[in-house]
């Protein structure tokens, strides 16, 4: 047996890999996408020029918008649109980092389209994102998500921001093959964006929220029994109520997706546990496991939880003790 495998924990990561709660917010990003495209495949066999649009998804880190965005492109490309060329549609992804400046971006932009541009190349800015256009349109791509495009903008001389702000608007205008452009970051991005108005008013915008008490009790709810029955481990008394969903609210930083995070990191703990039931507990064991705090000092167990862990500050304590 290897030391370094813990099976109840592998195979709890397994089964939910691809699993997705159905948030409102990811019906709506659907509708979102399927007008953008609905609109850009009309374009394309009408034969004209056009400018195509996106998508500008920005939220707190661990809100659940890489999961949600990744879910939706999955599930596009999985559709099989298909094309006036005949081919099928597909939207490809690209994680944007701090060290990329625009022709790092160019050389990302081609590797999610298996295609490699040398870091020695002395092609400049318009030949490279000519080479990413036709390699596009080869592989009927007509969109690319940006995850975590803040980054690339972050630091950088007013000169590199501009630079790769006119990188985008030439992907998203050009005249032969115009991309969809979907971005994920934390809330800055929507300020890089907003600074060039030709290419924020393509993008269609949504902010995904905090959670908020007393509203959504009942999701919490719905996440905490739909992800313990799908992983075949009966809900606990003790995890019904008012109070124990505003101390996982708490442990998440009021986020969605670290909320999930949690929820499935305390299944792993049940089942290591060899438990059939999901209670209290094992919510404790996920927090001790990720901050390795004592078991008093958690959210699910410390009286003064509402003042010691506060939403600025996932995973740590807001106070000494």
């Amino acid at each position: 047996m290897n030391p370094f495998i813990i099976p109840e924990i592998r195979d709890t990561a397994a089964h939910f890999s691809r699993q997705h709660y159905q948030f409102e917010r990811s019906n709506k990003l659907q509708t979102a996408l399927a007008e953008i495209f609905s609109r850009h495949l009309g374009m394309l066999q009408g034969g004209g020029r056009f400018e195509a649009e996106g998508l500008l998804v920005t939220g707190k880190s661990g809100s659940g918008k890489s999961t949600e965005v990744g879910h939706l492109v999955t599930n596009f490309n999985e559709s099989k649109a298909v094309l006036p060329s005949g081919m099928p549609a597909r939207i490809a992804s690209c994680l944007l980092d701090r060290q990329s400046g625009w022709k790092g971006l160019g050389r990302k932009s081609a590797k999610a389209l298996d295609y490699h541009i040398a870091e020695s190349s002395r092609a400049t800015q318009d030949r490279i994102w000519e080479k990413v256009v036709i390699q596009a349109k080869l592989q009927g791509v007509v969109g690319i998500h940006y995850d975590e495009v803040q980054h690339i903008f972050r630091k950088k001389p007013e000169a590199d921001v501009e630079a790769t702000i006119d990188s985008f608007k030439s992907l998203i205008k050009d005249h032969d093959w115009p991309l969809m452009l979907i971005f994920t970051g934390v809330d800055e991005l929507a300020g890089y964006i907003q600074s060039e108005p030709q290419l924020f008013d393509l993008m269609t915008n949504f902010h995904f929220d905090d959670i908020v008490l007393p509203d959504d009790f009942q999701t919490i709810h719905e996440i905490v029994g739909s992800y313990a029955i799908d992983g075949k481990v009966e809900v606990a008394g003790n995890l019904a109520g008012e109070d124990f969903y505003k101390r996982l609210a708490t442990a998440a930083a009021f986020r969605w997706g670290l909320l999930i995070k949690v929820t499935l990191i305390a299944i792993g703990a049940a089942r290591v546990k060899g438990s059939t039931s999901l209670d209290r507990e094992h919510f404790v064991d996920a927090w001790v496991a990720k901050t390795q705090m004592p078991r008093f000092v958690t959210p699910f167990t410390h009286d003064s939880y509402e003042t010691m862990f506060r939403r600025d500050n996932p995973f740590l304590k807001s106070i000494e003790d």
